[in-house]
């Protein structure tokens, strides 16, 4: 293999893991940015919209003072503020260390995201969540 080629593969090896590193960048600004700029006060952040036309929470209320709290390393206020976020931070993780590791290798990326039966298990613990955080014996998963 000549030194041409190898510049070459090494130049494709870089260009195919730009869009995970950049997806990596995002969300260390992202922290970076809630880390710094605190949710908890007044007047930072928008309201949730759904919060706000119906008064009960979405299964994203408290996610930017969850961020919060993790980027002060803070994880117990973290779970008390929107536990399936906290949960859902290793299995992203996971999926993103995946696609690091597939596109460096060269290896095509896959079109789906998981076998369907995962994502309707997921959306159904959405759901749930949504609904039980909701009511009285839930209030213990409200923000």
């Amino acid at each position: 293999m000549g030194i041409a080629n190898i510049e070459r593969h090494g130049t494709e090896r870089l260009r195919s893991v730009l869009a995970p590193l950049g997806v990596a960048a995002a969300t260390g600004a992202v922290f970076a940015f809630v880390g710094s700029v605190d949710p908890n006060e007044p007047g930072h952040y928008p309201t949730c919209p759904f919060l706000w036309a119906t008064g009960l929470y979405c299964p994203g209320c408290g996610t930017l003072r969850t961020i919060h709290a993790l980027a002060h390393l803070d994880p117990v206020a973290a779970l008390g503020l929107n536990p399936l976020a906290v949960v859902m931070i290793p299995f992203l993780v996971f999926w993103w260390g995946r696609w690091l590791v597939r596109a460096w290798q060269g290896r095509p990326s896959r079109t789906k995201l998981a076998h369907p039966a995962w994502l309707w298990a997921f959306l159904g613990v959405v759901l749930v969540y949504w609904v039980v955080r909701n009511l009285p014996f839930g209030a213990f998963l409200a923000p």
